[in-house]
């Protein structure tokens, strides 16, 4: 085999590869105990004090605090390789501490994160007119995915008939 040829397919492997590694690192991963659910930790988190969970979600708000940041979250399932899905299914909402700080600019609402952590406690915080009861977790490990913007590609205009529809159509004489 040419080594040119044994060097891109070695390339294009890790290429490959590296396109499905894990967001969150695998040491993070082996931790966490995938039997926990959020609802089961919503209901009843000091049952669940000091185990981690691997959660993803969407940012509803961001606030820097002396503690450090607190993210509120709308729980999402996660989907391939952990991403949240997109889509209305949600068991709640729960609050992830940082130690450090985090700019509310990039950690804006609306935005995708997945995160491993630690269940520390329960919240209870105004949710508009409500008293709401978070989960607390402390974040060991946070991913902010990238946002993803949809491109609008227009038809082309230097042809009357963009798609060949009408160009099909008008050719074939049945």
């Amino acid at each position: 085999m040419k080594p040119l040829l044994k060097l891109s397919i070695i390339l294009m492997t890790l290429t490959f590869l590296s396109s499905c590694a894990p967001v969150i690192s695998r040491e993070l991963l082996q931790q966490v105990d995938a039997t926990i659910r959020f609802k089961s930790v919503s209901e009843n988190p000091e049952r669940y004090r000091n185990e981690m969970v691997l959660w993803g979600g969407v940012i509803v708000s961001t606030r820097n605090l002396k503690e450090g940041t607190v993210l509120e979250i709308l729980h999402k399932p996660l989907g391939f390789r952990n991403e949240p899905e997109n889509g209305d299914n949600s068991e709640g909402r729960f609050l992830a501490l940082s130690d450090g700080y985090l700019d509310s600019a990039v950690y804006s609402k609306e935005r995708k994160v997945t995160l491993v952590g630690v269940v520390k406690d329960r919240r209870i915080q105004l949710l508009d007119e409500i008293e709401y009861a978070y989960p607390l977790i402390s974040i060991k490990e946070l991913y902010l995915w990238p946002e993803r913007t949809e491109v609008y590609y227009p038809p082309y205009y230097d042809d009357p008939f963009p798609f060949g529809y009408y160009r099909w159509r008008h050719f074939n004489y049945w």
